[in-house]
């Protein structure tokens, strides 16, 4: 008897804990996809990121080859913050960066700036 109570309050608690964190990650996830997809859609913008007008992006039309192409980005940037210091103001690393610094001169905020970070993250 003992041990089926037993067994009964750890399934309980299994369940509790598993009800308590789905519900979390897929909101996670949620919110993760729609800070990528604002990210693209900041990073495609003509009038704010344009990165397509320098680099070459696998789905982007009508890409730039001024810059390298945005590819393998987490094994060029471990570092994410490294990424972000590079969108924000190449000219930090690179003086003579054609790059425009993007946070320096206000061209994009600090939140789009990290929404395009973590999209191009991903490619």
């Amino acid at each position: 008897m003992q041990i089926a109570v037993r067994a009964l309050t750890a399934a309980s608690a299994l369940a509790l804990v598993l009800g308590g964190f789905i519900p979390s990650l897929a909101s996670a996830a949620d919110t993760n996809a729609s800070v990528l997809e604002e990210g693209k859609k900041l990073a495609f913008d003509r009038k704010k990121g344009n990165c397509l007008a320098c680099h070459h992006v696998a789905d982007g039309i009508s890409p730039g080859n001024i810059g390298p192409p945005l590819l393998s980005m987490q094994a060029r940037f471990p570092d994410k913050a490294t990424l972000r210091e590079q969108v924000y103001d190449a000219t930090t690393k690179n003086p003579n960066t054609m790059m425009p610094p993007f946070g320096k001169h206000g061209v994009l905020n600090a939140e789009e700036i990290d929404k395009i970070v973590e999209y191009i993250y991903t490619l």
